[in-house]
């Protein structure tokens, strides 16, 4: 039987060669090609041939050489081969083997260190407070943002809200009151009803879990009325182009209306500035303006979207900068948000204004990208009733 290999469409031929285990028991790897070899390999090499696309390795003698080897795929096949035909799956050997003998167990024994696994299931609807719920110890939790950052904090069930709040803040330096945790869609807040502090356990969060994680930009005071989100962005490099910010206005998830450079009075509380383009400069600016207290009370949400309208993404605008500050005193930026990570992406959500549980208003922010722009809001709409179905 010829196994073949295709690069480009040209096929190569059969693969074969010398694999190569080396270090710790716990850290075996394998190298293809003229890649590094660490200076001190140790235990033995093996001999494979690639087949379907996974390296066969010869598991019936030992060999002096070593050269370089493949990857762990190959120790999956080799121990399903010799499972199933309790043979060498080498092409030329076909030597009797069995799954006792002491390389297939080497190579298990990597398998079982390189891919432990535990015991989660983000889908168990457990009813915390209708039992007992048992948890596995061990494991992490990663916390992630929008922006796609993330981080891996160890996981134990006993963990107070506010202790994960603690640890978040000393690696992403987020004040622990500007966090909103986020698991399946509900908050873990800090405290219970009772005011207790609450725990991972209270929430069923379980060992390698995803939590996501949204920064409070700002509490808008009560006392504030008029405040503007202004946008700077500078020409591409030939042409004039415009990148647009907008406004999207939703009642919970139902999507109301708009505000940008074409409806730019679309509730008495909204005002847009229409294009203020600098040709000379090459530059363009943006600005809408909210007046709080005049938003309508059925109005939860106000997401700012920032959008590129004839290029295909945000990297042809140089140095975009957007500001937040109450009107009476522009020169207090308010809140800072960055959009490096969208470079790359047609929109970005900029950040939400959202009434929290007084009817007060808060900043989050977002850095959620998506497609669309202003000559087509709905995947961004789209992307913005994703974003509020999950608490956000």
């Amino acid at each position: 039987m010829k196994y073949e290999t295709r690069r480009n469409g040209v096929a190569m031929g059969p693969r074969r060669g010398l694999g190569v285990v080396w270090g710790p028991p716990q850290i075996a790897r394998a190298h293809y090609g003229n890649n590094f070899i660490p200076s001190e390999p140790h235990v033995a090499s093996f001999s494979y041939v690639e087949k379907n696309g996974h390296a066969q390795f010869l598991v019936c003698n030992d060999l002096s050489r070593l050269l370089p080897g493949w990857c762990v795929s190959g120790y999956k096949c080799t121990i399903k081969s010799v499972k199933d035909s309790s043979t060498c799956p080498y092409p030329e050997c076909g030597s009797s083997v069995k799954l006792t003998d002491n390389k297939p167990q080497y190579f298990q024994a990597i398998l079982d260190d390189l891919f432990k696994e535990y015991a989660v299931d983000d889908d168990d609807d457990t009813d915390v407070n209708g039992g007992a719920t048992h948890f596995s110890l061990g494991g992490t939790l990663t916390i992630s943002l929008l922006t796609g950052e993330s981080i891996a904090i160890p996981f134990t069930p006993s963990m107070e809200i506010l202790q994960l709040k603690a640890k978040i803040m000393n690696q992403l330096k987020h004040d622990t009151n500007k966090q909103k945790l986020l698991y399946k869609d509900t908050e873990l807040m800090s405290y219970q009803s009772n005011g207790a502090h609450s725990k991972l356990s209270d929430f069923a969060v379980k060992p390698n879990s995803t939590i996501q994680l949204v920064v409070l930009l700002f509490a808008i005071p009560d006392n504030f009325n008029h405040v503007v989100f202004d946008l700077f962005w500078e020409y591409p490099s030939s042409g004039m182009d415009f990148l647009d910010a907008s406004c999207l206005i939703f009642q919970g998830t139902s999507f109301q209306r708009y505000c940008d450079y074409r409806n730019r009075a679309s509730i008495s509380a909204l005002s847009h500035s229409g294009d203020v383009m600098d040709g000379r400069n090459r530059k363009g600016h943006h600005t809408i303006q909210v007046k709080l207290q005049e938003i309508p009370p059925n109005i939860s949400h106000l997401f700012f979207t920032l959008s590129a309208y004839n290029s295909p993404n945000i990297s042809r605008y140089p140095n975009p900068s957007l500001r937040f500050y109450e009107a009476a005193n522009p020169s207090k930026n308010l809140c800072k948000t960055t959009f490096h990570h969208a470079r790359a992406s047609q929109a970005v959500v900029m950040c939400s204004m959202s009434r929290n549980a007084t009817g007060g208003w808060e900043i989050f922010e977002s850095g959620k990208l998506s497609s669309g722009n202003a000559k087509n809001y709905a995947p961004l709409k789209t992307t913005i009733c994703s974003l509020i179905s999950q608490g956000f």
